[in-house]
């Protein structure tokens, strides 16, 4: 069992305050993050990062049901009032089931990002793990919106690992975006989606390679305006001050706050967490 934290107070006293659980394999869902704290100021937020076992873009969809249920069973004990997967992997192979299990409600970021993209291109090239781009969850969800778009997928199996070790900068990190982008640049591209949340982390490197008319779309923006939305209809808005964000990993701690420290402009106090626990108590 977990040990109670003043967000269970808060929780059954005052739903409105109760946190929103975020998670994602990686420092990929501090894009979605960030984009709490902008458009959500007074959410109080519960972050994970499943450390321990990314990348998930290369396992298979039962491991990665596992490791979601796992991570929603923890965040049902911290009283959450809603999760967001910040996780496309995740999003494209266990979302469907597990909102189906749980009594919250559980967002993903293909839909939103997906409807985005097919507002304002035609000619839409999708970037992603291995695991998103083979599931076509992007293509599918574009083409129900709008079917006369065209949809290019290429995955990137090397971007998380480098973003990760904080290689972003590197010339050969340059050189494989240049791999990856070369297909989807030729097919004239207006509008490429960044179908996994660690790549508007690369977004520099990304731009300076794309044409300049090329759009980016970043689902975070878009999952975070439908949890606006969502809490709206609930009536689940908190008006409150927010609790300070608090942070669990499966892995180490301090590799994981120095990334923190790059992506948030703060250093994050930040737990270690063994996730298959929830589970059993």
């Amino acid at each position: 069992m977990h040990s109670p934290s003043i967000f269970d107070t808060i929780s059954s006293q005052e739903p409105q305050r109760a946190p929103i659980g975020v998670f994602d394999s990686g420092v990929g869902g501090l894009t979605v993050l960030r984009q709490i704290y902008q458009q959500l100021p007074n959410e109080s937020i519960i972050y994970v990062g499943d450390t321990a076992r990314l990348p998930y873009g290369i396992r298979s969809q039962l491991e990665i049901l596992q490791f979601v249920r796992e991570i929603l069973h923890w965040m049902q004990q911290q009283r959450v009032k809603m999760a967001i997967m910040a996780c496309n992997t995740s999003s494209a192979l266990a979302l469907d089931i597990v909102q189906q299990e749980f009594n919250f409600p559980i967002l993903g970021v293909i839909l939103p990002g997906a409807t985005a993209a097919a507002q304002q291109g035609r000619r839409i090239g999708v970037i992603a793990t291995p695991a998103t781009a083979q599931s076509n969850a992007y293509r599918q969800a574009i083409l129900a919106i709008q079917p006369n778009a065209q949809v290019w997928q290429v995955s990137c199996p090397e971007f998380v690992p480098l973003i990760e070790q904080n290689r972003i900068r590197d010339p050969y990190t340059t050189e494989i975006a240049k791999t990856y982008l070369e297909p989807l640049i030729e097919k004239e591209i207006d509008t490429l989606v960044y179908g996994c949340t660690h790549y508007p982390l690369m977004s520099p490197v990304l731009r300076s390679l794309l044409p300049p008319q090329v759009k980016l779309i970043d689902p975070a923006v878009h999952v975070v305006a439908t949890c606006s939305q969502e809490l709206d209809v609930l009536g689940a808005k908190n008006i409150h001050p927010p609790m300070p964000t608090r942070f669990a990993v499966s892995g180490c701690p301090r590799q994981f706050s120095q990334s923190g420290l790059q992506w948030l402009g703060y250093t994050p106090m930040v737990e270690q967490v063994c996730f298959t626990e929830a589970v059993l108590s």
